[in-house]
């Protein structure tokens, strides 16, 4: 996809907002005018934007109604296990849980960084790059994440627990919000459940919070004022609905799409649906490629996220590390948000293609690709994780963790890892009873 050339907009606001200012300075009587009269030219573009003839062939492709998305799949493996077996699948579990939270923390203090200050700031510390454990200093450790924590609880002397981030947090949030409403939990109990727990969120989420606020149905909330809809926020949110559905893609893409349905819309439900999948279906396989091709299977097979996650794997044997990743997705999606979707998806597929079962060759290559590398760096060590259970994570990666996980919501936030655990489990042996009648 070939973005048009964007205007220099960001650029032309400020110097009109400092001409303002010089102008009021010196005796200008007009500026309130002249200001408001480009921001009513302003929110007519939005307008103008909205109100665009779309694409009818590729609406009909990318339905945001379930029922039409699972009438537009390929042939997939719905279902892995016929029962399931708790010592593997806690193990597994634990796995995907450790390597997500670790991926993440890897990531969150250099997230949007581009590769190269990465590497910069790495032979500077005298850090490995791709970074092969935490980060040994990071730049204004003070700073505070979230409200919650500094970015000097990222680094290895800092760590004592999973420290704050909007993956994980939503990772418990899908735990809670199943555990109160049952795991036939609705959008608009999902609205209910963000009510109550999150005091903040980001882009696609912040704007359906927002909207819940302002009395704006859960059915609705992603629809009014939302420019960020085919965003990575849902993405983030896949991993808990894999998590009590394991090897059970079908179940946990509906999940997933119940989720979604609140914030965005097409591709960016695709992505959690495509996600949550996959990571279910490593509960099951043993390569990484098997379960993002099934993940695929769960979502429409000609919407722009299939065939770029299919772009990705039949390019993937060419791609060596996270230099030639970041270099083939900012060619093939030159002028995307780095917070897109589909950008950051592809350097998902990279980083598990790159690594394989290798958990810290897939986070350290994924954290080194750069733009929403938190984000990525905790898929794809969810989906390895869950392949290769507890014991293929190296103990490096787990043990600072001392066992305890923070969030940022509202009255919930420290958690037990292994509380975690069990409490997905008695998610799991529901979903799974409700598949056995």
């Amino acid at each position: 996809m070939t973005y048009p050339a964007e205007p220099k907009l960001t650029e032309l606001a400020g110097k009109i907002i400092e001409y303002g200012r010089l102008a009021h300075e010196i005796g200008g009587q007009e500026v309130a005018g002249v200001w408001s009269g480009i921001e009513g030219h302003m929110q007519e573009a939005i307008v103008k934007l909205n109100e665009m003839s779309i694409d009818q062939e590729l609406e009909n492709q990318e339905p945001n109604d379930l029922l039409v998305i699972q009438s537009l799949r390929v042939d997939g493996p719905r279902r892995l296990w016929d029962s399931l077996d708790m010592m593997i699948y806690k193990d597994k579990l634990e796995g995907a849980m450790l390597a997500r939270f670790a991926g993440c923390t890897l990531g969150a203090p250099v997230e949007f960084w581009n590769v190269h200050d990465m590497e910069q700031w790495a032979a500077y510390i005298g850090d490995a790059f791709p970074p092969q454990a935490y980060w040994s200093s990071i730049k204004n450790p003070n700073d505070i994440r979230y409200g919650k924590s500094t970015f000097y609880e990222y680094t290895l002397a800092g760590m004592k627990g999973v420290p704050v981030d909007d993956d994980i947090t939503y990772t418990i949030l899908g735990l809670l919000i199943a555990e109160e409403h049952g795991i036939d939990f609705r959008t608009e109990d999902v609205g209910k459940s963000w009510l109550k727990y999150l005091p903040i969120a980001c882009t696609a989420e912040e704007v359906a919070l927002h909207n819940l606020k302002a009395g704006i149905p859960a059915l609705e909330a992603a629809e009014v004022n939302n420019p960020y809809y085919q965003w990575i926020g849902a993405d983030i949110r896949s991993d808990p609905w894999a998590y009590m559905a394991p090897a059970y893609p079908a179940k946990a893409a509906e999940y997933a799409y119940r989720d979604a349905y609140l914030s965005h819309r097409r591709n960016g439900i695709y992505g959690e649906m495509f996600f949550s999948a996959a990571q279910s279906a490593a509960f099951a396989v043993d390569h990484p490629e098997q379960a993002l091709r099934i993940g695929l299977s769960e979502i429409p097979k000609a919407c722009t996220l299939y065939k770029d996650v299919e772009w990705a794997l039949s390019v993937s044997k060419d791609i060596r590390d996270y230099k030639a990743a970041r270099a083939a997705v900012d060619e093939r999606f030159k002028g995307m948000s780095g917070a897109h979707t589909n950008n950051n998806a592809c350097l998902t597929v990279f980083g598990l293609m790159i690594g394989g079962t290798d958990v810290s060759k897939v986070i350290s290559e994924t954290v080194a690709m750069g733009l929403d590398n938190d984000c990525t760096a905790a898929t794809a060590g969810s989906i390895v994780g869950a392949i290769v259970g507890k014991s293929g994570i190296h103990a490096h990666w787990y043990e600072p963790f001392e066992n305890t996980v923070t969030t940022y919501m509202n009255e919930a936030e420290r958690f037990r890892i292994s509380d975690l655990v069990e409490r997905f489990a008695m998610l799991a042996r529901q979903t799974y009873s409700v598949a056995e009648r």
